[in-house]
């Protein structure tokens, strides 16, 4: 997978480079060709019906220009040239102030199931929309490969974890990490009257602590399957946690002095977030997480990333 770069008028120099490479049908048609496949300067010569020369000089200016990366390899005669993209998307800015820019951000949409690594503690389980996944109080049966079905996921206490790509185009930073999900305690059946300490970290850093005041019940929540029993959870809250460079804030509230920067984004692969109930907080009472097909809000966990 390659690269994004980001280029504006603060970056004529490069910016004439790359959109002079790009400024030729047949650099364009090796980019497109490499899209398939990593070539030698031969294949491409034969695949596009051009002279191995020909390719080779267009080869040079792509690669000056970072669109594509070359390796030496060994050949029947001697080494050979392999020509690989080096760059997937690229967005160029023609404003030299990237304030005054459009907004760049990008978003991630996270089923459920999809959890990185967990650790829980009866009561718990899951669901899809079709029916339970695993038994009920069977931790060890959370890692099975049937969770990335899951519309409903429940523990009494310990984390969950997701890790979500880190899309972030090259060479620029972060400005504030969003994330939302739909989510209540859990008690046996329901408890509207049910609190819980639930604990929200992102990196590793702890962002902040919201209590949940109950396990909800009393009416069937909006996309609940029917087969779904009346007597037990039916729906959340909405919660929107976020992160800038002034501090974390749930609900718009401010949770904790962590700032975007201390979270390191630029340098990882992934944005891990983490949702846990802690064994020595003052309300043990669970979670319920909700993914689309489940509770009143016909979403997963939403990450975006503003740029």
């Amino acid at each position: 997978m390659g690269k994004n770069l980001f280029l504006d008028m603060n970056d004529i120099s490069n910016l004439a480079k790359i959109t002079k490479a790009l400024g030729s049908e047949v650099r364009l048609e090796i980019i497109n060709l490499l899209n398939t496949n990593s070539y030698n300067i031969n294949e491409i010569a034969e695949k596009l019906g051009l002279a191995a020369s020909t390719v080779a000089v267009n080869v040079k200016m792509l690669e000056e220009a970072e669109l594509i990366r070359t390796e030496l390899q060994p050949g029947i005669r001697g080494s050979m040239k392999v020509c690989s993209k080096n760059t997937d998307e690229l967005k160029i800015n023609l404003s030299a102030d990237r304030d005054k820019a459009e907004e760049n951000f990008y978003t991630v949409n996270m089923p459920i199931g999809n959890f990185f690594d967990c650790e829980v503690h009866p009561t718990c389980g899951m669901v899809s929309e079709k029916g339970y996944i695993i038994q009920e109080d069977r931790p060890r049966e959370f890692f099975t490969p049937m969770r990335h079905e899951a519309q409903l996921i429940w523990f009494h206490q310990g984390f969950i974890e997701y890790r979500f790509p880190n899309n972030l185009i090259n060479g620029v930073k972060a400005k504030k990490v969003e994330f939302s999900m739909e989510i209540c305690s859990e008690a046996p059946n329901y408890r509207n009257n049910w609190p819980s300490d639930i604990t929200f970290s992102v990196n590793n850093e702890e962002i902040g602590m919201w209590t949940s005041p109950g396990d909800f019940g009393g009416r069937r929540g909006i996309n609940n399957p029917l087969w779904w029993s009346d007597g037990s959870t039916q729906y959340g809250v909405l919660k929107t946690f976020k992160i800038t460079n002034e501090g974390a804030f749930i609900d718009e509230k401010k949770s904790s002095n962590i700032r975007i920067e201390d979270l390191g984004i630029e340098s990882c692969d992934y944005i891990s977030v983490k949702i846990e109930v802690k064994k020595h907080a003052n309300n043990v009472g669970g979670v319920n997480i909700f993914g689309e097909k489940f509770g009143d809000f016909q979403q997963n966990i939403i990450l975006r990333v503003d740029y």
